[in-house]
């Protein structure tokens, strides 16, 4: 089987399965190249009740996207010759229920384009078929729109398309590079969602983006309401200016 990429419909469907009685089951967990979103983050240090600076400290590395020009974060895997991931034991994954929407994608990939005209989202999906991957072998089948659900992805897919949004409007009003100011601007609202939760609590929310007090709380006690608004806010912070002309 050699490597292709075939082009599904949401009510299309496709063979795949993955568990331990797969033979290449753990396989895809090594030689690691892990993105995270800011969602995946979010996910992964409340299921290891660590602080989103704790958790990046010890498990991520940071970097440019050499085509966005905005700050990336990347699983950091086990040091060693197979570059595993830090999260895969024999037995499978231990953070299953809060791996990052890679994992639950697969072997599905899901692209976005927006409407100029509505802003009305369309998806595209593809299934991915590789060759160290035996799961398109087995026999179970699904469609796309059953694959999504079984693998809870709404939630995922929400926040991947508002991050999508971001790197849209980057492209099309601050083509440059982010200054150092900017950069950091993006890792607190995106990446460190505790240190975030400071900032505003520090500085207030800004008054072009006002929410009255009662808002305001119930966002700060809930990491999903601030990581939306997160999004909002980094919009503000970096294409505010060209926004209003």
């Amino acid at each position: 089987m050699e490597n292709d990429m075939i082009p599904l419909g949401r009510h299309d469907r496709f063979q795949f399965a993955c568990g331990p009685d797969v033979p290449c089951f753990n396989a895809c967990c090594r030689d690691l190249n892990q993105f995270l979103t800011p969602y995946d983050i979010y996910r992964l240090k409340s299921r290891l009740q660590l602080s989103s600076s704790e958790f990046l400290s010890r498990y991520a590395v940071e970097h440019l996207g050499p085509q966005t020009g905005l700050p990336v974060i990347s699983l950091k895997a086990v040091p060693g010759d197979d570059l595993r991931c830090p999260f895969v034991s024999d037995a499978g994954c231990q953070v299953y229920e809060d791996r990052p929407a890679s994992c639950r994608t697969y072997p599905l990939a899901r692209a976005i384009t927006r409407s100029r005209e509505t802003g009305e989202i369309t998806e595209h999906f593809a299934l991915m078929r590789e060759n160290h991957c035996c799961g398109c072998e087995q026999t179970r089948t699904q469609t796309v729109k059953e694959w999504i659900e079984d693998q809870e992805l709404e939630h995922f897919n929400r926040f991947n398309d508002m991050l999508m949004d971001i790197i849209s409007m980057k492209n099309q009003l601050h083509p440059a590079p982010l200054d150092l100011r900017e950069h950091r601007m993006f890792h607190l609202a995106l990446y460190d969602l505790d240190g975030f939760r400071r900032h505003l609590q520090e500085n207030g929310v800004p008054e072009g983006l006002a929410m009255d007090e009662a808002e305001q709380s119930e966002m700060m006690a809930d990491d999903v309401a601030l990581l939306t608004f997160a999004h909002t806010w980094i919009k503000w912070a970096l294409f505010g200016k060209a926004l209003s002309k």
